[in-house]
């Protein structure tokens, strides 16, 4: 299977054109790991969905499926222009691409959501999208931990999320990372409706 087969439905989300191809230029240069590694390694973190083989697809599913549903809602989405919507969309997709780093690495990367921005930047060249998207893209990425940016010896590793989109996708991050979530999904991972 391809890389970007994984998420044929989540890129249906996103409406323009462009932002799908470059969403599937992204994808296909995520590491190999990411397709089968779960989204937790302790279990401590994440439900019972995103554990195993293949959790951090199914986590990355539900964080898009969560920010989709908040987009379409006309109280809640309303604040953002259909392509900062598509923009979020694809942020959410990559936000825990990196997350054992490249090469892969035995832990997760603290450091993860801005690997993740980095790779974003490192294949800019293959991209048709602005400075000033790939910055939100990034940028939106970056923050995606929230209040969880500090290292373990404390030191304040990520930026916390200070703008509208920051705080988009971490909310959405944040909801599916929730034990009390239970999600279904079907034989190719997709979420069951």
């Amino acid at each position: 299977m391809e890389k970007e087969e994984y998420f044929l439905k989540e890129i249906t989300y996103i409406k323009n054109s462009k932002y799908k191809e470059n969403i599937k230029v992204l994808i296909r240069h995520l590491p190999d790991y990411f397709f089968h590694m779960p989204a937790s390694s302790t279990g401590k973190y994440h439900p019972a969905y995103a554990l195993g083989d293949g959790g951090l697809v199914r986590h990355t599913k539900v964080v898009v499926r969560i920010g989709k549903e908040l987009l379409e809602n006309n109280s809640i989405g309303n604040i953002f222009k259909p392509e900062e919507k598509d923009i979020l969309l694809m942020a959410m997709i990559l936000h825990d691409g990196v997350k054992s780093g490249i090469p892969q690495e035995q832990y997760c990367r603290f450091d993860h959501p801005l690997l993740a921005s980095k790779l974003v930047r490192d294949h800019r060249e293959e991209l048709t999208l602005s400075d000033e998207e790939i910055d939100l893209l990034c940028n939106a990425i970056e923050a995606h931990m929230g209040e969880w940016n500090k290292d373990y010896n404390g030191n304040e590793i990520l930026p916390k999320p200070s703008n509208r989109y920051q705080k988009f996708v971490h909310m959405c991050d944040f909801l599916a990372s929730k034990k009390f979530l239970k999600v279904e999904f079907d034989a190719m991972n997709d979420i069951k409706d």
